[in-house]
């Protein structure tokens, strides 16, 4: 039996790519196909979906998540731009209903990895910062894969402070900071989804770099996300969290 998938954001360019690796699946039938001016709600009523994948943008999103639990459907989230508060409140919701689903900022196995990979690296380099680099029409900065990447990190080891007294002649020129890690964002045409990873020891450095050259990149991990969620039973963060 097919899961019945609503694809709320199908007009833009992870949206559409979504439909394409959907359509490839013998496992699931395209039951919506949603932009900004339909009515989520009532076309998860009138399809009976199972599961809505939602690449809108993030003044929206928190809102299509509590419609999209509140009317028993599984959410799978790439919409970036939720903050921890806003998590926490769709992860009870979730709970209370016993209903599966994942919020993930990045969808790309490499970036998974990358992430595995400098929490084992921060225990013998605790000096880091993160570059994250994307396309120009990305509104939300940093993105939220630097920010878990962030987290990541510091779940391991407490990252130390800076010693030095900085004076930006630029305010904010060195960056924001997430868990004492500086996190710098680029915004050019071009570039797709990249993130580097830098760590400082005496003498050394040592680079995590990730790129993301096409969306199709992150395919794999929706299609993974939205077998495992009918399975689940909360909502959890991160891709990790389901391999």
């Amino acid at each position: 039996m097919s899961l019945r998938v609503i694809v709320n954001g199908a007009g833009g360019k992870m949206g559409l790519e979504v439909l394409k690796a959907l359509e490839k699946e013998s496992d699931f039938e395209i039951v919506g196909k949603l932009d900004h001016h339909d009515n989520l709600g009532q076309t998860i009523d009138q399809t009976r979906a199972d599961i809505v994948i939602d690449f809108t943008s993030a003044n929206v999103v928190f809102e299509n998540c509590e419609t999209i639990i509140k009317k028993g459907a599984h959410p799978v989230i790439g919409t970036t731009g939720l903050n921890p508060e806003q998590i926490k409140t769709l992860q009870e919701r979730c709970r209370d209903q016993q209903l599966g689903g994942i919020i993930a900022p990045n969808f790309a196995m490499g970036a998974i990895l990358l992430m595995q990979c400098a929490k084992e690296i921060v225990k013998y380099f605790p000096h880091v910062e993160i570059i994250e680099l994307h396309h120009d029409g990305k509104v939300d900065a940093p993105s939220g894969t630097a920010i878990k990447t962030a987290e990541a990190i510091s779940s391991v080891r407490e990252i130390p402070s800076s010693k030095i007294q900085e004076h930006e002649l630029i305010p904010n020129v060195r960056g924001g900071k997430k868990n004492n890690i500086a996190i710098h964002s680029v915004r050019l045409p071009g570039l797709v989804a990249h993130e580097e990873v830098i760590f400082g020891d005496a003498g050394q450095t040592l680079t995590l770099r990730h790129d993301t050259y096409h969306r199709e990149a992150f395919m794999p991990g929706v299609i993974l996300a939205c077998r495992k969620v009918p399975e689940l039973k909360q909502l959890f963060y991160g891709l990790e969290n389901i391999l």
